[in-house]
């Protein structure tokens, strides 16, 4: 027995010999904006650009978030999860799951988690303690709760827009002269900067999920001062011509239950907009602390860092505001990967991604075996060379109602199952019951990247649908018999 231990724990020092991850996740995150040279001023991205590949196509599998983050650390897709909602905890329709942390801490690493990495609200188990080597931090809250905490008087809401509405307790755009800490983002950078240094001497994967730029907008009174509003992009609100009623949704999280929403006037957009921009800036100053961390702790050399989105957003394109969608503004997400070595540091690539490769691809850049189960695919190839391509097409599904499981009968009535290839997006909306398919779209990136015109059905484009309804069937094959 105690030469079986022995052999055992050498095995896993063996195991756990990679190099160490820092796993950097936010929330709401549109994509061209964690790109170097946007509207958006980060610079603290840009520095982590500098030393990444970035996946310019890189998509999610479900635009909301505990579908989207269960599946990345499960490396499942939402069908195979049976998972499409907010409100189901991922172990209570898949309890033995392994997840990403958790495999990483079966062979050797210390995981540790700081801030939202698994969803943070209303399910039965809170976070994934079991994935974790000790207990996780202001993980599990709501967007809604994240007040201003000072010392002292509370300086005065500096919004010069009646707010739209409350988000929860607080309104849903919020300018105050606070400290970053004052919310929960730079609590989040604290704490990740202590716990770095209690782990950097071991083998570790650290996560650190930031809650921003997810609503409510109300980022410190600071980062507001960087924009000049009237400079901000401009807002194009057109509903894609000829696309589907399914394809839209009521945007319910920022305009509020349908029997009391109010249609946000263009200066109370263009405030929430600017509030955006406000939030995105205020977590890459929370990301800054981390790096400086990471360089001053000695092990930066021999450390991953990974940075994505769980989704997209919607900031009134479309009519639409929040996520639940599978447009692109939806779908798509920010991806880097830092190698340790650093090679091809800085450069782009256009292969297409899916969140769920992060697991199989960290796994075999750090030397471990690959668990059973896993349906992504591993991009070591792309990072080795960045004109390399490992899938023809990344998927993304969403249910109709969006919110299904707030509906008397808990179960969608469509699904929208989608696929992104390198010239256009297919999606087909199908009967929940039935299979059968009621809608669908297409849109010609190549002439239309912001997929204003549905083309489903136009002789001109019959071979590229035919092959990615084909692409579609292969990877969600109909119910319909």
């Amino acid at each position: 027995m105690r030469l079986w231990f022995l052999l055992l724990t050498s095995a896993l020092s063996l195991q756990a010999a990679g190099p160490n991850v820092l796993f950097i996740m936010t929330d709401d995150f549109r994509p061209e904006l964690a790109s170097y040279g946007s509207p958006a001023i980060t610079p603290n991205l840009d520095r982590l650009a500098k030393k990444s590949v970035q996946f310019q196509r890189a998509y999610c599998q479900q635009a909301v978030c505990n579908p989207s983050r269960s599946s990345l650390l499960t490396g499942r897709r939402p069908d195979t999860l049976r998972l499409w909602n907010n409100g189901t905890h991922f172990r209570e329709l898949n309890p033995e799951v392994t997840t990403l942390p958790l495999w990483f801490k079966d062979h050797g690493y210390i995981t540790r988690c700081v801030g939202k990495i698994f969803h943070n609200w209303h399910t039965t188990e809170k976070g994934d303690r079991r994935s974790w080597s000790a207990d996780e931090f202001l993980h599990y809250a709501n967007h809604g709760a994240d007040t201003p905490q000072v010392t002292g008087e509370l300086p005065p809401n500096q919004i010069t827009e009646p707010s739209l509405r409350n988000y929860g307790d607080v309104p849903l755009c919020e300018c105050r002269d606070v400290p970053d800490e004052a919310y929960y983002d730079g609590r989040v950078a604290a704490e990740a900067v202590k716990m770095l240094a209690e782990v950097k001497d071991q083998p570790f994967f650290l996560a650190v999920g930031f809650w921003k730029p997810h609503a409510p907008f109300n980022a410190p009174k600071k980062y507001w001062d960087l924009y000049d509003r009237a400079k901000l992009p401009p807002l194009n609100s057109n509903r894609p011509e000829g696309a589907p009623e399914l394809a839209f949704h009521q945007s319910t999280e920022i305009l509020g239950p349908v029997a009391e929403q109010k249609q946000p006037t263009a200066a109370q957009a263009a405030e929430m907009r600017h509030g955006y921009f406000a939030n995105i800036s205020y977590l890459d100053a929370q990301l800054g602390k981390v790096l400086d961390a990471l360089e001053q702790s000695g092990v930066a050399q021999d450390t991953i860092i990974t940075f994505i989105g769980d989704h997209g957003y919607h900031l009134g394109e479309h009519t639409l505001w929040g996520k639940t969608s599978n447009f692109d503004y939806d779908a798509r997400v920010p991806f880097m990967i830092a190698r340790a070595d650093g090679k091809n540091a800085g450069t782009r690539t256009e292969s297409l991604a899916e969140l769920v490769d992060l697991f199989p691809t960290l796994v075999e850049m750090c030397g471990l075996p690959r668990p059973e189960g896993l349906e992504g695919d591993s991009l070591v190839k792309v990072l080795e060379d960045t004109s390399a391509s490992v899938k023809p097409a990344a998927f993304t599904q969403h249910p109709r109602p969006a919110y299904f499981d707030r509906e008397p009968d808990k179960k969608p009535k469509a699904m929208g199952y989608s696929v992104r290839t390198g010239h256009v997006r297919y999606t087909e909306w199908r009967d929940w019951n039935t299979g059968e398919v009621i809608a669908r779209e297409l849109y010609d990136h190549a002439n239309d990247p912001t997929e204003l015109k549905n083309r489903a059905g136009e002789n001109t484009l019959k071979e590229v649908e035919s092959h990615a309804a084909s692409l579609l069937a292969q990877k969600f094959p109909s119910k319909k018999s």
